[in-house]
């Protein structure tokens, strides 16, 4: 566990200015780099070394580039190119810029207002060539590519040995610090093995606290034994056969003991109880299944008690520290490293701090769990089209850019075909907003999803749904995403949902499970709480009548009257407790008659991806032969083989659940343990 000293690397990282991986956007129109006079930015004379020197660094969404001509004591001249950024704002600042860089005598300038990415690539870039013209740097630039609206993968770093100015050996090295990876540096810890932890952000990631396990703890003290055979049938179902039913296995198999471990550090450790559901909690009703798919849950989900303020991850944390180990924080996956037989021997690194690389070798092998890439809109709009036109919202955490899954691809790994989105049908937005994404100067890739909330819960419940021309589509009472597909297929990909005073009531009959049933268990100060935050940012309408309720959302004219025309019929299909129309059970109808009227617009909210890279049932990655990489394993949302098409919303905790398994199924491995 000991690191090589950091002598010397300050040096070579300000002349080679490498950027970290950083936000990237759309690319935008030319402008062209001024050429007009300023004041030179002089020193003493013999300071430089008369030349023109290039630098570059990654801006938002292309390669900054500044080339700066020296005399002996002063620079002469700066072109700055920045054509390849947002047109109104970074590359609209590079005469700004190039004045600056001017008049300051370094690269150290305030920037621009509202282009701080673009100015930041440039100053960087700038760094570079007062580095070279100081005859301080022999290493080329190197940029760590972030994809493009046309090419999401974009090619592997080529990084010059000598940017390498650190090296770390291990046996065992885990990339990435959120679920899966301190799940498994725990187990590695608990196991006395010589393993490194690397995170690109400065903290550990946040905490999905719902972990779905089969017959663990609890689980013969309420009587239950899960029909494993059944439950692997029903995972296949939901996948369309697209799985690796040996990968699902797995998870079946070996969940229980690792939740056991995860209790005995949470639980034992630290005094946080681990509380979980079952039985008819765990289920929809049986009616449910009388008209509609017959969906089979695993009876047990498992959470803790979160009132003490305790995350999962953080705690973890501070189990490796006790044990002596850490986290490398900001420090980020560059490349992944292989031999002569093809064997991943470990990776190279980024500071995110000052740029430097470090390489990191792992004796033993890798561990991949870097998260999938929602965060990412050239990967979502080319991997996941139909995904990325029906969101509206998200709830994600923007690290997860996909860069674990590109440096695995680079290195030959087999990625799965199809996406394996998780969408919630809680992506609540003001009316008149698309699904699909808007234009976003302030995010990565110039776009973000419009919906100012990340989930509103209560959009889950099998209320009456209509679309923009006020006519009812599906049947509401669905797995979460299945009813924003079918949005998919109405105007503007949205959809209003509508009820009345007797919301409560109506969930708690719903009996909808996992985190939708926080509507109902919350009672009336979630709810009230979830509607106050939804009014306040224009997105929800409480009103006294349908009519006026119908006005607040849009609807006009023939609209209109189609609007009020379908909660009569609704009303109708309500009391016949018959629904006539699409099948929906009669125990998921619901009267609209009682004031206060409740109406919203929603899509979906975007948690997380689970398109990823192919794996065994050992969590080792395979190559695009389907043959296992060795020393290269992978969990969490960057692993495939397991969802293949569509995450089935109605399994509670299913994808933590798998998550922390293979975190722990690959330091066995690695850990030599089984």
């Amino acid at each position: 566990m000991n690191k090589i000293s950091r002598k010397g690397f300050l040096k070579i990282a300000a002349a080679a200015a490498m950027s970290g991986v950083t936000a990237g956007a759309l690319a935008a129109c030319n402008a062209a780099s001024s050429s007009t006079a300023a004041p030179a930015a002089s020193g003493a004379a013999g300071t430089y070394i008369p030349g023109t020197y290039e630098g570059t660094a990654e801006g938002i969404s292309s390669t900054v580039k500044v080339t700066m001509t020296f005399s002996d004591s002063a620079v002469t001249d700066v072109v700055v190119d920045t054509s390849g950024e947002t047109a109104s704002y970074g590359a609209a600042a590079a005469d700004q810029l190039r004045e600056q860089l001017m008049a300051a005598g370094s690269a150290e300038i305030d920037g621009v207002s509202g282009s701080t990415i673009t100015s930041d690539a440039v100053m960087k870039a700038a760094k570079s060539c007062y580095a070279q013209a100081k005859g301080e740097a022999t290493v080329t630039s190197v940029q760590l590519p972030t994809g493009d609206e046309n090419d999401w993968l974009g090619k592997e770093p080529d990084i010059d040995e000598a940017a390498i100015t650190e090296t770390v050996d291990t046996d065992i090295l885990i990339v990435g610090a959120g679920n899966g990876g301190m799940g498994a540096a725990a187990y590695a810890a608990a196991h006395g093995l010589n393993f490194r932890v690397i995170e690109q952000n400065g903290n550990v990631q946040d905490t999905r606290h719902w972990v779905g396990a089969v017959d663990g703890f609890g689980a013969q003290a309420q009587g239950i034994k899960m029909d494993r055979a059944k439950l692997l049938s029903e995972i296949s179902r939901y996948a369309s056969g697209k799985c690796d039913q040996r990968v699902v296995k797995t998870w079946i198999n070996e969940s229980g003991e690792m939740i056991g471990f995860i209790r005995s550090i949470m639980e034992d450790k630290y005094g946080v109880k681990m509380v979980y559901t079952y039985g008819d909690e765990a289920k929809w009703p049986a009616e449910n299944a009388e008209h509609n798919t017959d969906y089979m849950y695993p009876e047990i989900e498992y959470t803790y008690d979160r009132s003490s303020g305790a995350a999962r991850n953080e705690l973890l944390l501070d189990y490796i520290r006790e044990l002596g180990y850490d986290v490398d924080f900001k420090t980020s996956l560059a490349k992944l490293e292989k031999d002569s037989t093809g064997r991943i021997t470990g990776i190279i690194a980024q500071s995110t701090e000052d740029d430097h690389f470090i390489r990191y070798n792992a004796n033993k092998g890798v561990l991949l769990a870097c998260g999938g890439f929602p965060g990412n809109p050239y990967m979502m709009e080319q991997l996941d089209p139909l995904g990325t036109s029906v969101t509206t919202a998200c709830s994600y955490s923007p690290a997860d850019k996909g860069y674990g899954i590109r440096a695995a691809v680079w290195a030959g790994a087999n990625f799965d075909k199809e996406a394996a989105p998780m969408l919630f049908d809680r992506g609540i937005v003001a009316p008149g907003v698309d699904g699909g994404y808007v234009a976003s100067d302030s995010a990565f890739g110039g776009k973000a999803f419009p919906g100012p909330i990340r989930q509103y819960n209560p959009g889950t419940q099998p209320f009456l749904k209509v679309n923009r021309n006020g006519e009812r589509f599906a049947n509401e009472s669905s797995p979460y995403n299945d009813i924003v597909y079918a949005a998919a297929h109405q105007p503007g990909r949205v959809y209003a949902q509508i009820c009345d005073a007797n919301v409560l009531e109506d969930a708690k009959r719903f009996h909808t499970i996992g985190c939708s049933a926080q509507t109902r268990a919350g009672g009336e100060k979630y709810f009230q709480g979830k509607v106050d935050e939804a009014v306040a940012a224009g997105t929800l309408f409480v009103c006294d009548t349908i009519e006026e309720l119908a006005d607040k959302l849009g609807f006009t004219g023939e609209a209109k009257d189609t609007f009020l025309a379908t909660v009569d019929r609704y009303n109708e299909l309500y009391d016949k407790q018959n629904d006539e129309d699409f099948g929906k059970p009669a125990y998921r109808l619901s009267a609209i008659r009682t004031a206060p009227f409740y109406g919203c617009w929603l899509g979906a909210s975007l948690l997380c991806t689970e398109q990823g890279i192919a794996i065994n049932d050992k969590g080792q990655a395979l190559d695009n032969d389907n043959k296992p990489m060795p020393g290269l394993y992978v969990t969490g949302d960057m692993s495939g083989s397991f969802f293949a098409n569509n995450y089935p919303c109605l399994m509670a905790g299913v994808a933590m659940g798998r998550t922390l398994t293979y975190a722990i199924k690959a330091i066995k491995q690695m850990g030599g343990l089984e």
